[in-house]
């Protein structure tokens, strides 16, 4: 278990790094990563929207799209640093991923029950860091998070 723990604490240092770096090319602070049953990364990445003008580049389907074509995740975890949107959630439970650690989930709650309802493994840290990013980031750009969220202003 402490083992585990590590290493959920070291990939939600990437994917918080990720945020980071998205939040300082002007887009939403929102970074995940994949991970395999060995500890190795698979992909590592941060929204895209704003940057790249892609509706669909969320942090976690950005992921994806780097780790490439794979016939099977399982044993793989995916590292996020927001509980993860309706498309975000299908994505995980169609390519059924096992295990999700989210950093938190206040800042948007998401609906982690319903990926337990589908089998997946859900751990939520409530890490500080991501939350103060992101509600830095929803104050200062309410109408980029409506949008990143698909809410109107």
């Amino acid at each position: 278990m402490a083992g585990t723990q590590q290493i959920d604490k070291a990939m939600m240092q990437l994917a918080a790094q990720e945020a980071a770096a998205s939040l300082a090319a002007g887009g939403v602070p929102v970074g995940a990563c994949l991970v395999d049953e060995a500890g190795n990364v698979l992909a590592a990445g941060h929204n895209e929207r704003v940057q790249s003008g892609d509706p669909i580049a969320h942090g976690e389907m950005t992921v994806l799209r780097k780790a490439g074509r794979r016939s099977s995740y399982s044993g793989c975890t995916l590292y996020t640093t927001l509980s993860p949107c309706d498309m975000c959630r299908g994505a995980i439970k169609l390519f059924q991923i096992p295990r999700v650690v989210i950093g938190e989930a206040e800042t948007f709650a998401g609906d982690t029950e319903e990926l337990r309802a589908a089998g997946i493994e859900v751990e939520v840290l409530g890490d500080e860091a991501c939350m103060s990013l992101m509600r830095q980031f929803q104050q200062k750009h309410p109408d980029i998070w409506a949008e990143d969220i698909g809410q109107s202003v």
